[in-house]
């Protein structure tokens, strides 16, 4: 079924709000990493037992995903994106009133599980966007939301590690919940009422995942080159602390502080949308990933080098995001009805791709140091940009729950998106 009336525009401000949005619950789900040692001190664990905590955090944020997002597609989108908020802002209480170790490691669990807002988010806000705009705005509409998340992931390890020094890490919990009610607040003012795309049940809606991916091209070449991409990524953040541990002697704090030089690509992603918008898939596919591997080999000599791995951070970094930015916006090309169980299905392989570039990187790392991790990261990313830049034959409109509307069909097969 397809929407019954238009979907309200969204204006500067309301894009400035969503993006927010994603800013604040994406920081919820990473603020935890720098405050294991304080936590051990307080709670008297172990490093191997706190360890725990962000990988907790970390599931529960891939199960919150996969199981919740397809909701979007068939439901109130501004009522999950506000129930989702106000029941990780309890989660995040429990995290700060926690009496034991096991305690911060369930409650962390919940606060990754409740936190998959940015996943609703950026469908939303495409489907503010009017219908005749869609096609000139939609990849700086999502490239402006991406940007909101990337601040969030990448600010809040700066934020709890500094804040937890003043206030003790308890307060770290306590303050980002106090934030993340206050946003529920503004954005039950703000957030205009959009109706559902398709009338289908959470039930459906989750069994159709299987069959978006593997009865359309598109789809599996934009979340597959994701995946690959996202091994290139998990490699390098991951073995980025021993390098500079080891060659540079950085403590926690100051590599902490280092991931702010990624800042950067946070105001690359609007334009990285837009690239999607004016160029297609394959062009701007190829020109993103292409700077991956261009970080890449500017991070060879990293070893060496500290500017050469500022560098190749900033090149690695433009290029990674940037490049999801082009595969948000391409997805969203295709049926709206499916958005966000498309933005699921992107995410879910995203998210495995990055936890298996990880273990990869740190393989690597073992066996050959540094210039071994650079070459998993080459590896990775070129494969992502064969796989993303191979020409799609064929119909590409999402079929689960398709849309009637010559308008939307024909924008959802026009040869940009290919």
């Amino acid at each position: 079924m397809i929407e019954p009336h238009p979907a309200p525009a969204a204006d500067g401000r309301l894009t400035v709000l969503l993006a927010a949005t994603s800013a604040v619950t994406a920081a919820n789900v990473y603020l935890n990493q720098p405050l294991l040692g304080a936590v051990a001190t307080s709670l008297g664990a172990g490093p191997d037992t706190l360890g725990a905590v962000p990988t907790a955090t970390q599931l529960g944020y891939a199960a919150g995903i996969l199981l919740l997002v397809p909701a979007g597609d068939g439901h109130d989108r501004r009522r999950l994106i506000l129930g989702l908020c106000t029941a990780s802002a309890f989660a995040l209480a429990a995290c700060a009133l926690s009496p034991s170790v096991w305690w911060l490691i369930v409650s962390s669990f919940a606060l990754g599980l409740l936190s998959p807002v940015p996943q609703l988010v950026a469908p939303f806000a495409v489907a503010l966007v009017r219908r005749e705009d869609r096609g000139r705005t939609r990849g700086r509409i999502v490239g402006v939301v991406q940007g909101g998340l990337l601040v969030g992931v990448l600010t809040s390890r700066a934020y709890s590690g500094a804040f937890a020094e003043l206030a003790g890490w308890r307060a770290v919990y306590g303050c980002s919940c106090a934030l993340t009610l206050v946003l529920v607040v503004v954005l039950r003012r703000a957030l205009p009422y959009v109706p559902t795309a398709v009338a289908i049940s959470y039930r459906a809606a989750l069994a159709s995942l299987p069959k978006l991916f593997v009865s359309q091209p598109l789809i599996r070449r934009i979340t597959i080159s994701g995946a690959l991409v996202g091994i290139a990524f998990g490699a390098f953040w991951t073995t980025l602390t021993f390098l500079l541990e080891r060659q540079y002697h950085f403590g926690s704090t100051r590599i902490g502080l280092f991931g702010l030089v990624a800042a950067a690509s946070a105001l690359a992603s609007p334009y990285a949308g837009r690239m999607a918008d004016r160029l297609g898939r394959r062009t701007a596919l190829a020109a993103l990933i292409g700077l991956v591997i261009v970080g890449w080999l500017i991070l060879l000599p990293g070893a060496t080098g500290l500017w050469w791995l500022t560098a190749g951070v900033l090149v690695l970094d433009v290029g990674v995001w940037g490049s999801q930015a082009v595969c948000q916006t391409v997805l969203f090309t295709l049926d709206p009805a499916a958005h966000n169980r498309l933005n699921t299905l992107y995410f879910t392989l995203r998210f495995l791709g990055i936890a298996l570039g990880s273990l990869l990187g740190s393989l690597a790392w073992a066996g050959g140091a540094w210039p071994a991790v650079v070459g998993t990261g080459v590896v990775a990313a070129l494969a992502g940009l064969l796989i993303g830049v191979f020409p799609v034959a064929g119909r590409t409109s999402a079929p689960s729950a398709s849309s009637s509307n010559p308008a939307e069909a024909h924008a959802a097969q026009s040869p940009r998106a290919v």
